[in-house]
């Protein structure tokens, strides 16, 4: 263990170090974040940049009394070092261990759940003025990134922090970077901030040398104000904070701890709120990180010396699929237009950036500005393919809804990270899109069963003359062979895999494939199932449920995502439209619930999301289901659905139910599955 990180469990420890050991345990910190990291997996480059500036905020300050609220989260490895999780952090983003964000439930110094963008401001805000209602007299820190301020509410929170002039301190951690580089003109902003130091410097020493004029130096230095006044819309660092109620401090040097602590002491008993421009660099410390921090942002495990991610050999990405398939329209479509928030990487639209700059748009953390600019390009003509992970599509519900759908505009919504994400846990699950999207007019919602499918719906929803959603997995596909020409599936139609006459599985996204495995267990055991890849949660395939559901037995349905409002909701609410009553249904997918972070492949088996725990499930469900039946001839289950058994020459009861547009239809209830 280090010499000065193994004696800190708490930061009342780390003031016990003087202010010249602390560069010291600052490079113990980044070579255990670089131990730890290279094996667990994490954000790296973004913490390896905010070592000096935590050890000043937890030096100065009294966490937790003190409240530091950090924006996303992310950064916050180094803040999780020094207050007493260190001998946890090997179990960093695995199940059951450490977040890879902020966690109330996991620290009393960690005061805000966080995962996405924007949201430090208004938090700090609740809590300052929390604070003064209560006659408190703690601080309150919020650490945001320049690449957050792209995001609105983070100008929300902003102007109402200047207007109701609460004691607070917002640090602005400067390192020109969110994800990947920053774009528009906040960025611009604080570009011309650290050139306006120079006009700064001037100034400061024009002042010195009219002083230095015999006889009226002093007389010229009066009307000093009036220059500077003249030129401080231009050259005046921070004029925009200022502009907003804040008091603005610096840039300051954000890997000089002694620096950054004169600044926090400085203005930590002033009133009113004061924003501290910090200038850090993304991945301080080592090389590989500072030169592509955007590749080092969310690094994968690596090898410290050498810098190699270590490799594992599989399938093309559904990412990098998708992108291969809209630069391929895009060719053959002019019209085709590629948008991003802040993750051009992530969801692959740099890569169609780079074929086609013209027609890409990297918005910044701004989806809801994202989503109602490509509602005026689909209404001049136009084809918006918005790729924005599902977790960040929900920032944008209110544009989906009032500016997109009300007008049933086409535009396209490529949902990367739809399911289980693992690793980022709770605030980066995709397990809601179907059940918020669902409910809009005019929406169309879509799921491939593997990468090849995928492709032809990217073109399905980029043609469809309203808006549609196409939803697809974290990591790897399938491994399928890929058609060379892309073709419009026709909307609100599934697919038979496989027939069946005892369980029907409308299997939804990438589950079908373990729908698949599940029926061949079944089929060792003398059942009969059929494998239905619905394709569409929007509309879904009556033609097909209702047939099934005359056909079968029973019918299964999976999707990995939220059972409220989800595919299987979707099913239910058909059934009931057509009148069909007779038919029991089991729906796989995730409770009501908060799911963690972890392996998905661990959380999966635990949730029975993987073939053998659904094999498990339907398993009891069916058998729950011929227990039923058997049972006094039917009578219970008859009685419960108000049907009236009858007999079939000596088999087992059968019963009327029914069907569309109140028609009889006979239901054939067959032998129940032994044991």
């Amino acid at each position: 263990m280090s010499k000065f990180l193994s004696r800190i469990n708490s930061p009342a420890d780390l003031k016990k170090l003087s202010v010249e050991e602390l560069p010291l345990l600052a490079r113990e910190i980044r070579d255990m974040l670089l131990d730890s990291i290279s094996e667990t997996g994490g954000h790296l480059s973004s913490n390896l940049g905010v070592v000096e500036l935590t050890l000043a905020m937890h030096y100065v300050f009294d966490s937790p009394k003190d409240k530091f609220v950090w924006d996303v989260g992310h950064q916050s490895y180094v803040h999780k070092l020094l207050t007493g999780r260190k001998d946890r952090f090997g179990t960093l983003r695995q199940h059951e261990g450490l977040c890879g964000f902020t966690k109330r439930e996991e620290s009393e110094h960690d005061h805000w759940n966080c995962g996405h963008g924007g949201t430090s401001i208004s938090a700090a805000l609740g809590f300052a003025k929390a604070r003064d209602l209560k006659n408190a007299d703690n601080d309150v820190i919020a650490v945001i990134g320049d690449g957050s301020l792209t995001a609105g509410m983070a100008f929300e929170g902003l102007n109402h922090t200047g207007h109701i002039k609460n004691d607070m301190i917002v640090v602005l951690n400067d390192n020109e970077m969110s994800i990947s580089a920053n774009v528009g003109g906040m960025s611009a902003h604080l570009s011309k901030i650290m050139t306006g130091q120079v006009m700064l410097k001037i100034k400061q020493e024009i002042g010195q040398l009219l002083l230095a004029v015999p006889g009226i130096g002093k007389e010229i230095t009066r009307y000093a104000h009036k220059i500077d006044e003249a030129i401080k819309g231009v050259f005046i660092p921070g004029r925009l904070f200022e502009d907003l109620g804040f008091r603005y401090v610096g840039p300051i040097d954000g890997h000089d701890v002694e620096a950054l602590m004169n600044s926090f002491n400085a203005v930590k008993d002033l009133k009113g709120p004061t924003l501290m421009h910090v200038i850090t660099r993304k991945g301080k410390g080592y090389e590989q990180a500072e030169e592509k921090a955007d590749i080092w942002h969310g690094a994968k495990p690596f090898n410290v010396s050498t810098g190699e991610f270590h490799q594992k050999k599989s399938n093309p990405a559904y990412t990098n699929v998708f992108a291969d398939a809209l630069i391929q329209l895009a060719k053959e479509d002019e019209k085709i237009i590629g948008i991003t928030a802040a993750m051009p990487d992530g969801t692959g639209i740099s890569k169609f950036g780079k074929e086609f700059p013209d027609r890409t748009f990297d918005v910044g953390m701004a989806e809801q500005h994202g989503v109602a600019f490509a509602g005026a390009l689909s209404i001049e003509g136009f084809r918006p393919v918005a790729a924005i992970y599902s977790t960040f599509l929900q920032r944008a519900y209110d544009q989906v809804a009032h500016d997109i759908c009300l007008m049933n505009l086409s535009v396209t919504f490529a949902m990367d990270r739809a399911g289980i994400v693992g690793e980022d846990g709770a605030t980066h699950q995709g397990l809601y899109d179907i059940a918020f999207l669902r409910t809009l007019p005019n929406m169309v919602l879509m799921a491939p069963k593997d990468e090849n499918e995928m492709r032809h719906m990217l073109k399905t929803a980029i043609y469809h003359p309203g808006p549609a959603a196409l939803r697809y997995p974290r990591g790897a596909g399938l491994g399928v062979p890929l058609d060379p020409e892309m073709k419009e599936l026709e909307i609100g139609k599934g697919e038979v895999i496989q027939d069946g006459t005892d369980i029907a599985i409308f299997a939804y996204g990438h589950t079908v494939e373990w729908a698949q495995e599940v029926a061949d267990k079944f089929e060792k055991e003398g059942v009969s199932v059929a494998v239905i890849n619905a394709r569409f949660a929007k509309p879904v395939d009556k033609e097909l449920i209702t047939k099934y559901a005359l056909k079968t037995r029973c019918m299964v349905t999976t999707e990995e995502h939220s059972l409220k409002g989800g595919f299987g909701s979707a099913v239910l609410e058909a059934l009931q439209e057509e009148e069909m009553f007779h038919i029991p249904v089991k729906c796989i997918g995730l409770g009501d619930m908060v799911l963690e972070h972890g392996s998905p492949t661990i959380q999966r088996k635990i949730l029975k999301l993987d073939p053998d725990g659904m094999f498990e499930t339907i398993m009891t469900f069916y058998g729950a289901v011929a227990e039923i039946v058997a049972s006094g001839n039917g009578k219970e289950w008859a009685a419960r659905n108000g049907k009236k058994p009858h007999s079939e020459n000596g088999k087992k009861a059968s019963y009327s139910g029914n069907g569309k547009n109140g028609n009889k239809e006979d239901i054939k209830v067959k032998q129940p599955l032994n044991g």
